[in-house]
């Protein structure tokens, strides 16, 4: 089961600038003067978290960190270390790893497969039993029903009541949005069976975990407790035990556990911009985790795989060849995924984007940040030349889409910030900082080229970077 509970931007998928930082599933990088996008240098985000404990405060009148001031002065002239060919690209961008969530309960776990496979078994034996009668019976039980034509229909009218009964029975309300949403397995025990998975993890990074005292873990702690104590009025973020793990891996990934269990890696925090970045994607995970993602989007699948033994029964039984059955099982499956695991998947990404700016705001943060981020993700793919898959191929929003739609978002969250006597905002916008520093960025790429040359390809820019 695949369900978005973390963010996972592996190892090749942001762009750095010499001053920029483009980010979001990149390799870590330390290299001095470096700095993000939004000018701040990439270190800022442990200083302003390490050297600013009392500015994480509940409804503070303080700013989540000082960021320094952003310089747009110079827009007809780009600063020379605004580089096109400085950059770091890092492919593929995805906000999961692929067995992140909660597991299933056991018993589900062991019983799905045996499930499809007495399916199978089954359609194959009504398909030999079916061409093993003689021409006689099979007129007599196609006589037969025509007959009892109504009775089958009313025993399969009464299968579909039962699965529409058993659906609306076990619906419940989304803590927060107040979404219907299907809750098949029980919350506690979900969380149970997610320390199963939680000793898994520790067993693969026991070597790797940063201790306590290291300036790493202490931004995420600051930036985790911020966020839980800004929200502690909402009963599911104060039921949670917030545990922070910091991985020293330089991939970018960071996810949360249904039981509170927080996963950073140490690539997340050389990626993001600034702390606003930070703040709001660990917001995004935290409210998978709230919301309770991991239990709903399993007990989806586990709804509709127990619907689709019926239709693969029938395929097996239908299909005169075994080689076309499994054609047709294919196809099943892959219109489950695409019209139904897909688009449940992208809708719960879009509302843990929702949930998770609404707690970066109440944390007083910057969360026009958070729609920069995911330009940023946008342009990596752009300067590297990938190919954009439809929307419907992904179990995520696109970058371009997740960003409109927090965009819509923001003025409510500023609304938000605002009523918890949050300061306000100082300084330009980093969505505009951001749309100038992509100017330069054209502009100075366009200057590095001379009359003879021919044109460089902006998918694959030359990479200059110090070594850690």
């Amino acid at each position: 089961m695949n369900i978005i509970s973390g963010i996972k931007l592996s190892g090749r998928n942001c762009i750095f600038f010499h001053l920029a930082s483009l980010t979001k599933r990149g390799k870590d990088f330390t290299g001095k003067g470096l700095r993000c996008l939004l000018n701040i240098p990439n270190t800022e985000v442990y200083k302003n978290a390490h050297h600013s404990a009392g500015r994480f405060c509940f409804q503070s009148s303080r700013p989540l960190g000082e960021i320094a001031p952003l310089s747009i002065g110079s827009v007809g002239q780009p600063p020379q270390y605004f580089s096109a060919w400085n950059i770091q690209i890092i492919r593929s961008f995805r906000t999961s790893p692929s067995f992140q969530a909660a597991p299933v309960p056991l018993f589900w776990i062991i019983v799905k497969p045996a499930q499809k496979l007495f399916a199978i078994i089954l359609g194959r034996s009504l398909r030999n039993w079916w061409k093993a009668l003689p021409p006689n019976k099979r007129e007599l039980f196609k006589e037969s029903a025509r007959k009892n034509k109504w009775k089958i229909l009313l025993g399969v009218s009464s299968l579909g009541v039962l699965f529409v009964v058993f659906y609306f029975t076990h619906l419940e309300e989304t803590p927060i949005t107040g979404r219907a949403r299907l809750l098949v397995f029980g919350k506690e025990h979900f969380r149970e069976l997610s320390q199963m998975e939680y000793n898994m993890w520790m067993e693969e990074f026991k070597s790797k975990m940063l201790p306590e005292t290291d300036a790493r873990y202490q931004v995420v702690e600051r930036v985790v407790g911020h966020l839980s104590e800004s929200n502690k009025d909402i009963p599911q973020v104060s039921a949670l035990q917030w545990v922070i793990h910091v991985v020293d891996e330089p991939g970018v990934n960071a996810f949360v556990l249904p039981n509170g269990q927080v996963f950073v890696f140490t690539g997340l925090l050389n990626a993001v911009s600034d702390i606003h970045q930070l703040s709001f994607i660990l917001g995004h995970e935290i409210a998978h985790a709230v919301l309770e993602h991991a239990a709903e989007k399993a007990s989806l699948v586990h709804f509709l795989d127990f619907l689709s033994l019926i239709v693969l029964t029938m395929i097996w039984a239908v299909c005169p060849r075994d080689s076309l059955a499994v054609v047709g099982q294919w196809v099943q499956s892959k219109l489950q995924e695409f019209m139904f695991d897909r688009p449940y998947s992208r809708t719960l990404e879009a509302e843990a984007d929702k949930v998770g700016l609404q707690f970066a705001a109440k944390a007083c943060v910057d969360v026009r940040a958070s729609s920069v981020f995911w330009q940023q993700m946008e342009l990596a793919e752009t300067i590297q030349g990938q190919p954009k898959l439809p929307e419907w191929l992904s179990t995520h929003p696109s970058h371009e889409n997740r960003a409109e739609h927090l965009d819509r978002l923001i003025p409510e969250a500023l609304k938000i910030r605002e009523s918890c006597n949050c300061p306000s905002l100082s300084g330009p916008d980093p969505r505009l900082i951001f749309r100038l520093n992509v100017q330069h960025l054209l502009e100075s790429s366009k200057d590095q080229e001379t009359p003879n040359s021919t044109k460089q390809d902006l998918s694959k820019p030359k990479l200059d970077f110090p070594h850690t």
